[in-house]
């Protein structure tokens, strides 16, 4: 069963968001903490949305989740989704939670008229790729991520402050 994610899930999100980054190999930069999902997902200005899987309707098992948020296509002129995780717990895989999941996702999509449901997969995830592609999901091969994060974030955001930036603004919010 997939159903939207409440409050009472956050705690339950926040333990599968560990282990997925367990099993990504990066525990130590899964720094997110309960308060921030919660504010995040369930705050005055909500950011992003999850969807959590469930086991059968009797033990309403809490196996899976899918965190996403909606991005913006200057090209298509539409929203988005933009699927930033997405975890079945180990022993729940290949019972059709994430194709579930995914599902859901498309249909919003749909539904909401969005024209691109799109999300990263590490190179190395060998079983996620091969899954994505019986989706029919295609690789974007010619597109690199790019990240700023620490120190070079912090600096190119000091040069935006900086007098000797001739093209400061005086007042930018977002």
């Amino acid at each position: 069963m997939i159903r939207p994610a409440t409050p009472a899930d956050v705690a339950r999100i926040h333990a599968m968001i560990r282990e997925l980054a367990d099993y990504e190999r990066a525990l130590d930069e899964a720094r997110a903490t309960e308060e921030q999902l919660r504010d995040a997902l369930f705050g005055a200005d909500p950011a992003v949305f999850a969807l959590i899987a469930e086991s059968d309707a009797d033990r309403r098992e809490t196996v899976g989740f899918a965190l996403w948020f909606r991005n913006f296509s200057t090209w298509t002129g539409t929203h988005g989704i933009y699927l930033e995780d997405l975890y079945v717990r180990p022993h729940a895989r290949g019972g059709g939670h994430g194709r579930a999941l995914l599902a859901e996702l498309a249909r919003i999509c749909v539904e909401r008229g969005y024209q691109r449901f799109e999300w990263s997969v590490l190179d190395w995830n060998a079983p996620s790729i091969a899954f994505y592609e019986s989706l029919g999901a295609e690789a974007m091969d010619e597109w690199t991520v790019r990240r700023l994060s620490g120190e070079p974030l912090q600096a190119l955001a000091a040069l935006a402050q900086s007098d000797e930036n001739p093209n400061r603004p005086t007042s930018l919010s977002i």
